[in-house]
This record gives structure tokens, sequence and C-alpha cells, in this order.
């Protein structure tokens, strides 16, 4: 694994993805969804938002990189914000 840095936030960052899609994949099972319609007017599923969200955190975070709008550990709490109106509404 000498050919990539690994850091412990990158490994903490990958970790945390992997959970996250374990943890779609039991609920899919234990409990089946059915599709919903949002403000985007297209059905989506658990696993559909899910991808919505993590697509939009990281063009908030190269965005706030990008505009260097504050510390970087404050685009969590807007990646959360993110999530929870995706998680809600889409």
């Amino acid at each position: 694994m000498a050919w990539m840095a690994w850091t412990i936030p990158t490994a903490i960052f990958f970790g945390v993805i992997a959970c996250l899609l374990i943890t779609f994949t039991i609920l899919a099972i234990k409990f089946p969804e059915t599709p919903r319609v949002g403000i985007l007017r297209i059905e989506t599923t658990r696993g559909d938002r899910l991808f919505i969200t993590l697509l939009g955190s990281a063009f908030i975070n190269l965005i706030w990189l990008g505009l260097e709008v504050a510390p970087q550990p404050y685009a969590l709490l807007a990646c959360l914000v993110w999530a929870a109106v995706v998680f809600r509404w889409v």
C-alpha cells in the first residue's frame, strides 16, 4: 500500500463510507423500501439519496476549499445540513 499516502483522516473517510454502505445494505434487506417522489420529481430510494448526498458533499467540500470560506472542518456542518435536506425532501 506504499503507492498511496494513507493518513488517519483518509482511513477514517473510507471507513465511514464503507460503514454507510454496509448499513444501507442491511437496512435494504431488513426493511424493503419503496421509492418516493420528492422535490426533484424523480423516484428515489435510500441508496439514491445516499449517492446524491455523497456527491453533493464532495462538491460542497471542493467549493469550500476553492473559496476559502472558513476552516475546512466547518464544511462538515454544511454537509450534514445538506444530508438532512436530501434525506427529508429529495
